[in-house]
């Protein structure tokens, strides 16, 4: 049986053939141009589709399921704003190397600069955020044009999870009929016939790409063993893992820790921070506070930094490592330079696995390369530190508040095996800072590509449709309000989540700034108040919210969700300035305690 006209059997050809090359799930916003795609989306058996009113929240969604799963989730949408709307969520996806398609319906060429309503320049959009982008044809039942449209299909999703991964953009125009009703003539019957290949396809993908993993060469390889076995102190650092996470095989990690002695900084988004290796692996998490000059001014350097991920999360870590002076190679199978102090020596082009494992591989029968007096400082700093956060921790049982206890006490508490992801500005900073390395099996995720707060609910939400595990969303007061609109998620997609919404009433993290001692314009123009009640949003979305400003009040309501269906929103409510100040005489007394 054909299709009823030209517009159906090319929107149901790219669909199949986004789905033979492993699509599962596509998100979409409804709009007229975009008919033919969404109705070929909706009838496909195989395919789930995340149906969203809100573009950016769409995209933004993909993106979290991009996240958790490693895998495109294609985005639909009509033709004008509706796909400049779907922008910021491009800009993470292209510089955190999350895999996305973006299947934008455009009208037909001759409508384009012709002041026709709803029609926008949408050829290349997106710039060179993308990794590749497509005009499509106009649809056309030939066995070639057919074959080329499956052909841009599999090239689409082959592109998006290559190296690196990243947004893909389709531009695809349609003139009307859009709907799919009958265009006598307009579907030639004996296409199929005549042009099997094109209208049927093949068994899986029209085109299969092979992809594998990047290995370094013997030279290289001989180079940084031979830096290793020299050095009495070297240091493995990972930052934000690239999705899936993490980026290197913890197996062969824990052998490089054991042959090298080398202690494991781990940022709380590589997916080394948490799990079961972290038993007899050197994981280290709290050196955001105690990287500070006051503490390390006396250590002796590094000799050695082998680096992989994005840029890690913790500026002293960050500044730390720049001041060093040790030879620092960053290890990056896409080639990427991500690291901003500007102070590495060597860019390894490699998979990081398969470059610890070859490094294993030469080390293996020798002795730690490192120092045992270095390993222990670090461990030794690692339980001071621990010890006095504890403390801390205990202080704020008793009502000394501040906001990095709320979200260690979150993460401590979640559920093994559990799905968190962390909202930029703070939280990912105390999360970083106060969430302490364990075994329990926690995907933590972030968009640190850029580092916004817009898109954080719908991300989350994405990342929880993902999986069958129990999602906890770690957010502030202003990232909340930003995407609050992304909750209908809950209700149209299917998702639950445990909401953590830290409250400080305004923009808190820009007290860590020198702006702060300028007041004006500082709260009316940076902190920027808002006085917001987020308790209606119990009504609007159908989900529970629960407001405490005590740490043991928080516990036992957080407990509680984590063991209800449906989704609660516990809001932490504490003043910006209280939670800041708190904060630096945290920070005073570990540098004190750990500096003498």
């Amino acid at each position: 049986m054909t299709a009823p006209n030209r517009n159906t059997l090319w929107a149901e050809t790219l669909v199949k053939e986004l789905v033979a090359g492993g699509v599962e799930g596509v998100c979409v916003a409804p709009g007229s141009r975009s008919t033919p795609l969404t109705v070929a989306a909706a009838g496909h058996p195989d395919l789930t589709v995340y149906s969203h009113l809100d573009e950016r929240s769409a995209a933004y969604f993909a993106l979290g399921r991009a996240r958790r799963t490693g895998e495109p989730t294609p985005l639909i949408c009509t033709s004008g704003t509706a796909a400049a709307n779907f922008y910021p969520a491009v800009i993470e996806a292209n510089q955190a190397r999350v895999p996305m398609i973006l299947l934008t319906a455009d009208r037909p060429p001759e409508l384009r600069d012709s002041g026709a309503n709803q029609t926008i320049d949408q050829e290349k959009l997106y710039g060179n955020a993308v990794r590749w982008y497509r005009d499509l044809p106009e649809p056309e039942p030939t066995g070639r044009k057919l074959r080329r449209l499956r052909t841009d299909a599999a090239r689409a999703v082959a592109e998006s999870v290559g190296h690196p991964s990243g947004p893909v953009h389709l531009n695809v125009p349609f003139r009307k009929p859009l709907e799919p009703v009958e265009v006598s003539g307009d579907v030639p019957d004996d296409l199929a016939e005549k042009a099997p290949l094109g209208v049927d396809g093949r068994e899986g993908p029209f085109v299969r790409t092979s992809g594998g993993r990047i290995e370094p060469d013997d030279a290289t390889v001989a180079d940084l063993v031979e830096t290793i076995e020299a050095a009495d102190r070297g240091l493995f650092v990972a930052g934000p893992a690239d999705p899936p996470v993490p980026d290197v095989d913890r197996g062969a990690l824990a052998e490089f820790a054991d042959l090298t002695g080398f202690p494991i900084l781990a940022d709380p988004l590589s997916g080394l921070r948490f799990g079961e290796h972290v038993t007899d692996t050197p994981v280290l998490g709290g050196y955001d506070a105690y990287l500070d000059e006051r503490v390390t001014g006396d250590w002796p350097a590094p000799e050695i930094v082998l680096r992989i991920g994005a840029s890690p999360t913790s500026k002293p870590l960050r500044k730390y490592l720049a001041r060093t002076g040790a030879r620092q190679y960053v290890v990056d199978p896409a080639g990427g330079w991500r690291e901003a102090e500007f102070t590495v020596t060597d860019l390894l082009e490699a998979d990081p696995t398969a470059l610890v494992e070859a490094v294993v591989d030469r080390l293996e029968g020798e002795d730690g390369t490192a120092t045992d007096g270095w390993r222990s400082r670090w461990l030794d700093a690692e339980a001071a530190y621990w010890d006095r956060i504890g403390t801390a921790r205990d202080d704020a049982r008793n009502g000394e508040r501040f906001e990095g206890a709320v979200v260690a006490a979150a993460v401590e508490g979640a559920p093994d095996p559990a799905t968190i992801f962390v909202s930029n500005s703070m939280p990912v900073r105390d999360l970083d800072r106060f969430a302490r390395p364990a075994t329990a099996e926690l995907t933590v995720l972030g968009n640190r590509g850029a580092s916004g707060i817009d898109g954080i609910v719908s991300t989350a939400l994405g990342a929880g449709s993902a999986t069958d595990e129990p999602l906890v969303a770690i957010t502030g007061d202003l990232a909340f309000y930003h995407d609050m609109n992304g909750l209908l998620a809950l209700g149209r997609c299917g998702v639950d989540a445990t909401v953590v919404l830290i409250n400080n009433d305004g923009g808190g993290i820009f007290h860590m700034l020198p702006i702060e001692s300028f007041d004006p314009p500082f709260t009316d123009q940076f902190k920027t108040p808002h006085g917001l009640d987020f308790a209606p949003t119990a009504e609007l979305y159908e989900l529970s919210f629960t407001s405490v400003d005590r740490l043991d009040e928080f516990a036992d309501v957080y407990g509680a969700s984590l063991d209800s269906d449906g989704t609660q929103v516990i809001e932490f409510r504490i003043g910006s300035q209280e939670s800041h100040d708190r904060r630096a005489a945290l920070q005073e007394s570990i540098c004190e305690w750990l500096g003498t």
